[in-house]
């Protein structure tokens, strides 16, 4: 993709936030990349490149075998915009000085801006304030031959600094979180004005040119898809259908681990709206039985991935001529997947199957969303026409209902989260409030309370209820409901749910940085 567009390298050394970067210069209209800081070299030989981004990360540039860019960053005469650690691996590679401070700056803080430049250009002037998010321990003391001071704070006195003959820049905050209000403004100042991009990046553009190499890379062969029920798949099966319509053959694994309504939902969609050829497995029986007597989370994922791929090769062994298969694999699951750095990266998502089914099953991998980010998929999908109520779903991971159910899973478990978590949703759905609410759902938690209901002593368990809200899937914060709505939910699941006599609201939140909720 990155060759018919003009692109930004972000190189990553191992921040928990660097796809935010990303996310911020795509939403600026300009494809962009992540690589690890040890196959920078190579990615800078690719065409397109206008400029390059050095992630935050969490070594010290005064350690004796810190990471460090190609020096060819600094020699190709591109843009280069250095965040945090990139700023002050920057600075030491052309020679300026690196401390450790004694004054550190973590969170909120206030940015002077003494000089403009042109990454501030037309969001901040010379002599204004602006909050920043900051996140360090180390900074720059002394700077290279050519750079200025733009900006500083109370703990960084070279907290931006420009060299403008050289269309280097440097920043010891985060611009890409949401915390620094300002920050994809500057982003998109660096992406759109100073690196000179077109911003040529959008949906549109990405459907018709997916659709294109789809074609070319399966010709005239037979491909299997594996529908979980959620967006991603979905979206690159009605995509995939776009691009070569009966050539396509769906498999939907019915884990028994969905949501009250979601299975029935996804045979509806494919084979009445779309009339996209649909094989639909009834697989609830195999999956509950693995993972009997199972509570370790972890573990479950990895049972629930397992299974997935058992169930789905003895089916696929049904569909003759098959030569791809098919899989909604997104930018996230490859990044998360492999650790860059050893950091904090590092197999997030383990019932993901990235990179395909087992090799014995001969078949040749095709991912047309390995390019993009979740909220990417979305626009992508309404970009196809999918219906609305399908493409804004809330995020709900492959292991369902099963990473819902602290301790071992049970039908009879399963049953009662599922009630409890349908009435929850049909509550926040005619308040108005599921589109401003990023995720929510209930959890069965694996203890049981003692509650008189009407005469009786009950033994029963306890339902905790979550909902959160979320720019970007990264950092997120509870979500504050009114408590007359939080009463009548909790009412209606005591009174409707049997095994159910206490309902719980969970308000903790979700720091920068942490990847996910489960």
């Amino acid at each position: 993709m990155a060759e018919a567009h003009e692109w930004i390298l972000v190189i990553d050394f191992g921040s928990q936030v660097t796809q935010l970067i990303a996310r911020r210069v795509r939403e600026a209209g300009v494809y962009c990349e992540i690589v690890p800081f040890q196959k920078a070299a190579e990615a800078l030989e690719r065409p397109g490149i206008r400029g390059i981004i050095l992630s935050g990360g969490p070594a010290s540039v005064t350690w004796t075998e810190s990471p460090r860019a190609p020096g060819a960053v600094f020699e190709m005469g591109l843009p280069v915009l250095g965040i945090c650690y990139g700023q002050q691996t920057m600075v030491a590679q052309l020679g300026g000085e690196v401390e450790t401070s004694e004054h550190q700056e973590f969170g909120r803080a206030f940015l002077e801006v003494v000089q403009d430049c042109a990454l501030f250009d037309g969001v901040w002037q010379a002599g204004e304030k602006h909050q920043v998010w900051m996140s360090h321990g180390d900074r720059v003391m002394k700077l290279p031959r050519g750079f200025e001071v733009v900006g500083r704070s109370d703990g960084a006195p070279f907290a931006a600094i420009a060299n403008e003959e050289r269309r280097f820049f440097g920043v010891q905050f985060h611009p890409e979180v949401v915390h620094t209000p300002d920050g994809h403004r500057l982003l998109a100042n660096f992406a759109r004005n100073i690196c000179g991009c077109s911003g040529d990046w959008s949906m549109r553009s990405f459907r018709e040119e997916a659709i294109e190499r789809i074609r070319a890379q399966v010709g005239q062969g037979k491909v299997i898809c594996g529908l979980s029920g959620g967006v991603d798949s979905s979206v690159t099966a009605v995509l995939l259908h776009e691009a070569i319509g009966d050539q396509l053959q769906c498999v939907f694994v019915d884990t028994g681990l969905m949501r009250a309504g979601e299975a029935e939902e996804v045979v509806s969609l494919f084979r009445d709206h779309y009339n996209i050829p649909l094989i639909h497995v009834d697989a609830a029986d195999e999956f509950i039985g693995k993972l009997e007597g199972v509570s370790d989370p972890e573990q479950k994922r990895k049972i629930i991935g397992a299974t997935f791929i058992d169930v789905f090769e003895r089916e696929a062994k049904k569909v003759g001529g098959a030569e791809f298969l098919a899989q909604g694999t997104l930018y996230p699951d490859v990044i998360e997947s492999v650790s860059f750095t050893g950091g904090p990266s590092v197999t997030i998502k383990s019932h993901h199957n990235v990179g395909g089914l087992p090799e014995r099953m001969n078949l040749k991998l095709v991912e047309p969303l390995r390019e993009l980010f979740k909220d990417e998929v979305r626009a992508l999908g309404r970009e196809l026409g999918l219906p609305e109520a399908f493409v804004g779903r809330h995020p709900f991971p492959g292991p369902g209902l099963a990473i819902r159910l602290p301790g071992g899973v049970t039908r009879e478990k399963l049953e009662i989260l599922r009630k409890a978590d349908a009435i929850y949703l049909e509550e926040i759905r005619k308040a108005g409030l599921y589109d401003a609410i990023w995720q929510a759902f209930a959890v069965l938690l694996p203890v049981q309370s003692v509650g008189v209901m009407g005469d009786a002593r009950t033994y029963e368990y306890v339902c905790a209820l979550r909902a959160v809200t979320s720019v970007d899937g990264m950092t997120a914060d509870w979500f504050h409901f009114d408590p007359d709505f939080l009463a009548a939910v909790s009412t209606r699941i005591i009174n409707e749910v049997r095994g159910i006599n206490r309902v719980v609201y969970d308000i903790t939140s979700k720091p920068p940085g942490t990847i996910e909720w489960e």
